[in-house]
């Protein structure tokens, strides 16, 4: 494997810490234990640490991972309730962070190394590549079991990468699969054992980092053109009517016995 190198800057500020690796490679990885869920917190850092991967001339290619037993395991669901005014900025921090990994201009690798749920599968889907680790974890996007909609931005990314089989079956079965059903449901281009993940992960990335930057960015913007538009295209009633759905009693219920079974109040 490539030696590591110093971090960009002291992990214990940020939920997302940020390290160089050769051939250019930008490694993100979600810190944010117990399972890297996305918070407001969470989401800003990693808008940030895209931000500064889009502008850094250094930066040829990213990797997004996670720390621990998780990939990211999506909402958090030990936060509090949010008022109208905190949702709706949550909503719109949700949309702005995954626009802009799906739509980075340079390449982008998920190394999936642990359980991937929900929100956490849909940021592995808005990379370009996804390559997930042999093992005993979960994948899967299981909203609607727990009384949630799904955003215009993870929907679109999900009917981007999926096959309409395969996103129906995710979508509307909401099951945790195991691990090793992610190649056929098509979550991950490749399914890796674990001696070999990490250093296969940062060659795809420095493979495809190599390539001219122009030709990546124009090519890559006009796959995910239409997903962006649709996206940006969504209005702030249809944008309400999705978050009405979080609000429901049997929603509520959905959660609260959710969190029950994952221990927590």
């Amino acid at each position: 494997m490539t030696p590591r190198v110093a971090p960009v800057y002291d992990a214990s500020m940020s939920p997302v810490q940020v390290e160089e690796r050769e051939g250019g490679v930008r490694v993100l990885t979600l810190d944010h234990p117990p399972a890297n869920a996305e918070n407001e917190e969470l989401l800003a850092d990693l808008g940030t640490a895209l931000a500064a991967a889009r502008t850094s001339d250094g930066v040829r290619a990213v990797v997004l991972t996670g720390a621990g037993k998780f990939f990211s395991g999506g909402f958090d669901l030990s936060a509090p309730r949010r008022d109208d005014d905190s949702g709706h900025l949550f909503r719109d921090l949700f949309r702005d962070t995954h626009l802009a990994l799906l739509a980075l201009p340079k390449p982008t690798v998920a190394m999936v190394n642990g359980h991937a749920i929900a929100g956490g599968l849909v940021l592995a889907l808005a990379c370009d590549y996804r390559l997930g680790v042999e093992g005993d974890y979960r994948l899967g996007l299981n909203e609607v079991a727990i009384g949630a909609s799904y955003p215009r931005v993870a929907f679109e990314i999900v009917r981007l990468r999926l096959t309409h089989a395969h996103a129906s079956e995710l979508l509307l079965g909401a099951t945790l699969y195991p691990a090793d059903q992610a190649l056929r449901l098509g979550v991950v281009d490749e399914l890796l054992p674990p001696g070999a993940f990490a250093a296969t992960a940062l060659r795809r990335a420095a493979r495809l980092g190599s390539f001219p930057r122009e030709a990546y960015a124009h090519t890559k913007a006009a796959l995910v053109a239409e997903a962006v538009a649709h996206v940006q295209a969504e209005t702030s009633d249809e944008a309400a009517r999705g978050a009405a759905v979080w609000t429901t009693a049997e929603s509520r219920a959905a959660r609260k016995a959710q969190r029950a079974k994952l221990g927590m109040r």
